[in-house]
């Protein structure tokens, strides 16, 4: 065999075996394993250690407590506008109008929410009960009663505010638990008007208010005073 003919074999199968290599690794023919398990990303350390922020309830958010409700009326009592009382008062008991500490379950007037809407143009002379002291009947009109058993004070301007808890002590029997056990009692207080008196001219506004599908309404409206 000639060196020339030697020399060609040996460049054809060098040339051979390099086309085979780059002919397996241009076609990317990778054998996979199709049951290995797929490589998870790891979380990163802000996302891994970011709270979970509890969601939040609306209704919880916007609903308004016995206080915020309460003022809302007494502002309106102070205006005197007795329509947007009547959106508070409680849909199936109506209001019940107390001249004293001691609620006359069966004589103290009680109203329906399109009543009190129009109580200032009512000329009806009702019996509110008795004054104490003397026993004689209270026999007004509802804008006579509100001028003296009602807004007799600037209650918006109380000296004192309480939730649940009586400010006013006179000798009058308090039974607002006994008569409203669900209610809330927000009470406006002024302790005293006139130093010779030594407090026995305090007076108080209560507002008894009951929850109805998480909306507070008015059932009472009880005026108190030290009493003999």
């Amino acid at each position: 065999m000639s060196f020339q003919r030697f020399l060609f074999l040996v460049i054809a199968t060098f040339l051979f075996l390099a086309g085979c290599a780059n002919g397996d690794g241009a076609n990317g023919n990778l054998e996979v394993d199709p049951e290995a398990d797929p490589v998870q990303e790891e979380p990163s350390e802000t996302e891994a250690e970011e709270p979970q922020e509890d969601p939040v309830d609306e209704e919880e958010e916007t609903q308004a407590s016995p206080e915020e409700v309460a003022d809302e009326i007494v502002m309106a009592l102070q205006k005197k506008e007795m329509e947007t009382i009547s959106d508070f008062v409680h849909p199936r008991k109506g209001v019940r109008f107390s001249p004293y500490a001691f609620v006359q379950v069966n004589d103290d007037k009680v109203f329906t929410a399109e009543e009190v809407a129009d109580l200032f143009n009512d000329e009806t002379v009702y019996n509110w009960g008795s004054f104490d002291g003397t026993g004689e009947p209270i026999e007004m009109t509802f804008e006579e009663y509100f001028e003296r058993f009602v807004y007799d004070q600037d209650y918006v301007n109380a000296e004192q505010k309480s939730v649940n808890e009586r400010l006013g002590q006179g000798n009058t029997l308090d039974n607002t638990a006994e008569v409203y056990p669900e209610a809330s009692v927000v009470e406006y207080h002024f302790a005293s008007f006139d130093p010779q008196y030594d407090g026995m001219d305090w007076r108080s506004l209560r507002l008894v208010l009951e929850n109805v599908d998480g909306t507070w309404y008015l059932v009472g409206v009880i005026h108190d005073e030290w009493t003999i």
